[in-house]
């Protein structure tokens, strides 16, 4: 599927707010409410939406730290992190990547103690390198067309 101009305005717009009514999202990008809702269920039917979410504060649900960590995996054990991983509850993201790391994760902490534990788990599978988040300085930016 190509994504034209106004396709693109309306991702725009989903990106922002991904509440905003299909009126409001017509009323921005000059077309009717049923136009609009046409085109979201071809980029939702094409995977290019695919899905919309609701971003929680970690550190105003409780959590103290906010932690990156790649992983180094020993030999034989990527294939079985791969599915170990996803049972974290601690892991909000995690990618395979290239480059000496085989893994980064972004995780979230309670406090130290439980970062240590987390660590813990992982050096079974690989070893492991931690970074601590101070802050964000991008957050969520949106897609945009390619130039």
């Amino acid at each position: 599927m190509v994504i034209d101009k106004l396709n693109w305005k309306i991702l725009k717009c989903l990106q922002q707010n991904a509440r905003m009514s299909n009126t409001e999202i017509g009323r921005r990008v000059g077309i009717t409410s049923p136009a609009v809702s046409e085109r979201i269920k071809k980029m939702e039917d094409a995977e290019i939406i695919q899905g919309y979410t609701t971003f929680v504060s970690p550190f105003e649900a409780g959590y103290q730290l906010k932690a990156l960590i790649t992983l180094r995996a020993f030999m034989g054990m990527l294939k079985p992190f791969l599915e170990k991983v996803k049972t974290y509850d601690e892991v909000v993201n995690c990618y395979r990547i290239t480059g000496n790391e085989n893994i980064v994760m972004e995780v979230v902490l309670k406090n130290q103690k439980h970062l240590e534990t987390f660590i813990d788990q992982l050096i079974t599978y690989g070893e492991t390198k931690t970074q601590i988040v101070l802050s964000h300085v991008v957050k969520h930016s949106e897609i945009k067309p390619l130039k």
